[in-house]
């Protein structure tokens, strides 16, 4: 009996999902919607009767239901990059000169839309879904699982097909102009206030607690990034075909939502075809996606600190209006830097009020020649942040004052200080001005740096305003009876956060370089100085001529460093983070596993290996002193070369006479 009641809930859930990929994705429905609704309810009647036999992924689960206290934040198993951006379409004619000067042969690009919605990672085993996570900062992204189990265009689990046990798709989950006027309708019906953009509502649904409300709201999904260890197919347009025939929502070439492309020209035909376009489009969309189509290829490319170098994302012209500039206010922030900020009367722009935009620095105020009271035109650069274009100087009162940018410190009223050859101005005063000290910790703090949990933005405010402390070394100062009593904090918050400031000080030294905050020293940068210092004491009293000898260490970046801890007050508190017990040098492990074996060589990896991938050989090289270089030139040292690796390029090495090598000779070469 227990045997046929499990086989009735599996052919059940089976049927029920094959009719749901009909009406939702493929818009061809098999049954009516009563039938459906009859079929649903049969299969949660069986399984409140028989929840052992009840599936997470089951159809049921459409409607919603689970509510979610805390979002989990949990790291990406392939990192989630962001793409770069350009308005420009003479820079999409660079960005085809630069792939070409690097990758051999011709080269075809995939051109997609840009979807203007919220990125999702989901993740399936065995066929089904097992976790959704939202981008994040791109290492890391909260998972709202249950949240999009209530998508309908999302299979929760597959049919049976030639997918891996373990992969990941990813997509954008957007909510379309109808159901965004749908439910506007309702919530002015309600008299409640109406949302202002489809782009906002869908990202602050997918962080609702309650998942019914979710389901109820009518998110869609287009799903086209396949990641798996297994290569499935060549090449990006295939891989999205492919994800088609597993049974996900896909741009369909068919609409022209996606188009593989051999030419420059094809490329700004796609791109022009959109722009005029996308406003018959049900939904948002903010620009054109151009990707190199073939993986290898995309791996040969490899990517800069940010972003890929085989993709580029062209954004369309944004929307801009006019409105009054009432005042010009300035902001510190925790490098010194004092950024000038338009307040303006408040006006509607791409679906949301703008109060403020950046003013950059004094030359942009002067480049507009602004006066107080002025019209000015303003729009969302990126579609995010609002900048001021131009003035309507017709409009301007006689009367009105010219901005003359501030000479003081807005903050501790220090005289400002501006470098010659820079557009910046900055505040001096790096011991005493209070949005400097707060900015330090908050950087600090962050993900990337030292990633202190039970400790944000707000509580550092708190910490700070409380005199409790003054910089980041101070919180290791912090003992429980001194926050447990402070208002919004608790026993618990307390604990957690004392836990979290104890736990950092095994983060290994880069992670605190970069965490100091010494200006141009980004993660990327803060790498290669432990690696070549090794401690804080040696990049302490490193000269200008050692700094600069470090691989890509310029001039700017030397000239910081040594500005930095030529200020006694850092390196006093350096100097205090160290006796805390915080990792000031490379660890002896790490050490000894760095050795200049490859320094100064470069290599090309191409092909398929067999012991390790060619990300994992990319990071051998460097880690070793190497170089990774994405095309063969007289001035490449080796190429790598694995099984399937391209003619051309055998060619090309054995033209300039570059020694080939292969997988084994590598391993033998580094041990």
């Amino acid at each position: 009996m227990s045997t046929d009641i499990k086989s009735k809930i599996e052919a059940l859930s089976q049927e029920l999902e094959v009719h749901n990929y009909n009406y939702y994705v493929k818009s061809a429905p098999t049954i009516s919607d009563y039938e459906f609704d009859q079929k649903l309810k049969e299969l949660e009647q069986l399984e409140t009767e028989y929840p052992e036999y009840a599936s997470p992924n089951s159809p049921t689960k459409r409607v919603g239901g689970d509510i979610t206290k805390k979002f989990n934040t949990i790291p990406h198993e392939y990192k989630m990059l962001s793409l770069s951006n350009t308005y420009s379409k003479e820079e999409i004619i660079d960005f085809e000169t630069r792939v070409k000067k690097l990758i051999d042969g011709p080269i075809t690009f995939v051109c997609e839309l840009k979807y203007d919605g919220v990125a999702i990672g989901i993740k399936y085993v065995n066929g089904e879904l097992n976790r959704a996570l939202t981008r994040g900062d791109g290492e890391k992204g909260e998972e709202v699982t249950a949240n999009v189990r209530t998508i309908r265009t999302i299979p929760l689990k597959l049919p049976k097909g030639d997918y891996p046990e373990d992969f990941e798709i990813r997509g954008e989950i957007y909510l379309s102009k109808q159901a965004f006027a749908k439910l506007n309708e309702s919530r002015l019906a309600k008299g409640e206030v109406a949302y202002m953009n489809p782009r906002n509502t869908a990202s602050g649904t997918l962080k609702l607690q309650d998942s019914s409300i979710v389901a109820e709201r009518g998110l869609d999904c287009f799903l086209y990034g396949l990641y798996s260890k297994d290569q499935i197919v060549d090449s990006h347009y295939d891989s999205i075909l492919k994800a088609q025939e597993w049974g996900f929502k896909i741009p369909k070439p068919e609409n022209r939502f996606i188009a593989k492309c051999s030419s420059i020209e094809e490329v700004m035909n796609f791109i022009n075809h959109w722009d005029q376009e996308r406003k018959n489009l049900d939904f948002e969309i903010d620009g054109i996606v151009i990707k190199v189509d073939s993986y290898e290829k995309q791996e040969n490319l490899g990517f800069t600190s940010k972003f890929p170098r085989w993709a580029i994302a062209y954004k369309f012209k944004a929307e801009n209006v006019s409105t009054i500039l009432e005042e010009v206010t300035y902001q510190v922030g925790r490098t010194g830097a004092v950024t000038p900020v338009a307040n303006l009367r408040p006006v509607l722009l791409a679906g949301t009020t703008v109060k403020r935009a950046s003013l950059h620095n004094e030359d942009q105020i002067n480049k507009l020649d602004l006066h107080i009271g002025d019209s000015v035109y303003v729009e969302k650069g990126g579609e995010i942040i609002p900048k001021i274009t131009g003035v309507q100087i017709e409009a301007r009162s006689n009367t009105a004052l010219k901005v003359v940018f501030t000479d003081t410190c807005p903050n501790c009223n220090s005289l400002l200080v501006k470098k010659a050859g820079e557009a910046q101005h900055y505040c001096p005063n790096h011991v005493g001005c209070p949005p400097q000290l707060k900015g330090k910790i908050e950087h600090f703090i962050g993900r990337k740096a030292m990633d202190i949990d039970g400790l944000g933005v707000e509580t550092v405010d708190q910490l700070f305003e409380e005199e409790l402390i003054k910089n980041y070394a101070d919180l290791y100062e912090l003992k429980f009876e001194d926050i447990v009593d402070l208002e919004r904090m608790g026993k618990r918050s307390a604990q957690n956060l004392i836990d979290g400031v104890e736990a950092s000080k095994q983060m290994p030294f880069e992670r605190l370089l970069f965490g100091l905050g010494i200006r141009y020293v980004g993660e990327t940068v803060a790498k290669k100085l432990a690696k070549h210092a090794k401690s804080i004491d040696k990049l302490i009293g490193a000269s200008f001529e050692e700094l600069i000898a470090i691989d890509e260490i310029g001039e700017k970046i030397a000239e910081s460093i040594i500005d930095f801890f030529g200020i006694q007050e850092n390196v006093e508190i350096v100097q205090r983070l160290k006796e805390y017990g915080l990792k000031t040098e490379v660890e002896e492990k790490a050490a000894s596993e760095i050795n200049d074996v490859l320094q100064g060589k470069s290599f090309v990896v191409s092909g398929v290996f067999e012991e390790f991938s060619r990300n994992e050989l990319k990071d051998k090289i460097e880690a070793l002193g190497g170089k990774n270089v994405g095309s063969i030139s007289s001035k490449t040292d080796f190429v790598l070369a694995g099984d399937k690796m391209g003619p051309s390029k055998k060619e090309k090495a054995e033209k300039l006479g570059i020694k080939i090598i292969s997988e084994r000779e590598f391993i033998e070469m580094i041990s």
